[in-house]
């Protein structure tokens, strides 16, 4: 009977001293002030595609005249942070027979990577990019998309990356990293803010907003860079929200909220109504659902995963030359 006395209330206890544990994070982004004073609380991924760049210092350029120096190339990574492949959260998906490229991984495999991160069940977890451009941005913003599908809630961004973290004159590391194997598990696939085809199709119906987020040239269809898109143009009904419209450049960093507000109703994009954003593989398009979605607090806008790459493969119709 005193085991039993002893032993619960330490369990007991360390049950608690993990809820205390578990950060609570301030909202959907975070700047380099909370990051730098609550870096130990939370678990700091770092999402690359040139994942090289993870151990190489960063290069500046100095001015000739001032001789002030200028970040030129970003490079390393904050002390303690885990590197994420950005290549590790694509894949190819066989949809009605057709191999459909750069789509969510399996639940499995989301496991996986989060997992080796060291990504626990209840980790507050702080997404970081390079933040040398939208790109990176978007990287960032697909990565937190792709969490929150699979019941991940407790994440945020930091806003303007390593670009941002170096230009405070942080401390940064070229030191390669290892984490303990997290236990992390995917506890949801919440559809509510996925799109399908068939979805885009209803929408077109139904005259929901679609939000184009590439370029204007690519809206328009006088240029189709990518080459897993077969034909040009856009999808019927959509307007055009270009993507370097979310962020300002090195350091990217999220416009004011309430500034893009007005850029979306400029475009004839409420954003307060339905939505479901696409680009040409569901990368940039994550942008302007974070930004709708988790920075406006609109909670009914979808990403189209397979976006232009999944559509034109399907041969469904575009729109050209023309701005709805």
């Amino acid at each position: 009977m005193k085991i039993k006395q002893i032993v619960l209330p330490v369990i007991l206890s360390l049950f608690f001293v993990n809820i205390v544990f578990a950060k609570a994070l301030p909202g959907p982004l975070v700047e380099t002030d909370w990051l730098a004073k609550n870096k130990s609380a939370v678990v700091v991924l770092e999402i690359r595609k040139d994942v090289k760049s993870f151990t190489r210092k960063p290069v500046f350029s100095k001015n000739k005249k001032t001789g002030k120096l200028k970040l030129k190339k970003v490079a390393g990574h904050i002390p303690g942070s885990v590197l994420v492949n950005y290549k590790h959260l694509r894949a190819t998906k066989e949809i009605n027979g057709r191999k459909v490229q750069k789509m969510l991984v399996s639940k499995a495999a989301f496991e996986k990577v989060m997992q080796n991160a060291g990504v626990n069940r209840d980790s507050a977890v702080v997404i970081v990019s390079k933040g040398a451009s939208n790109l990176d941005l978007t990287m960032a913003t697909r990565f937190y998309w792709q969490m929150k599908y699979y019941g991940h809630d407790n994440m945020a961004i930091l806003n303007g990356g390593v670009a941002q973290w170096i230009l405070d004159k942080r401390k940064i590391s070229t030191k390669p990293s290892k984490a303990a194997k997290g236990n992390w598990i995917a506890t949801a696939e919440r559809k509510n803010i996925l799109a399908t085809s068939e979805d885009v199709e209803a929408a077109i119906k139904n005259k929901t907003q679609l939000v184009d987020t590439r370029a204007i040239s690519l809206y328009l269809g006088t240029w189709r860079k990518k080459s897993y898109v077969y034909d040009n143009g856009h999808i019927p009904g959509a307007r055009p929200y270009p993507n370097e419209l979310l962020s300002t450049k090195m350091p990217a960093k999220f416009i004011n909220p309430q500034v893009s507000k007005t850029l979306f109703n400029q475009l004839g994009i409420k954003t307060d109504k339905k939505a479901v954003t696409y680009c040409n593989s569901g990368h940039l398009a994550s942008g302007s659902w974070f930004v709708l979605s988790e920075l406006m607090g609109n909670k009914d806008v979808k990403l189209y995963d397979g976006s232009m790459h999944e559509w034109t493969l399907e041969k469904r119709p575009v729109v050209k030359l023309k701005m709805e």
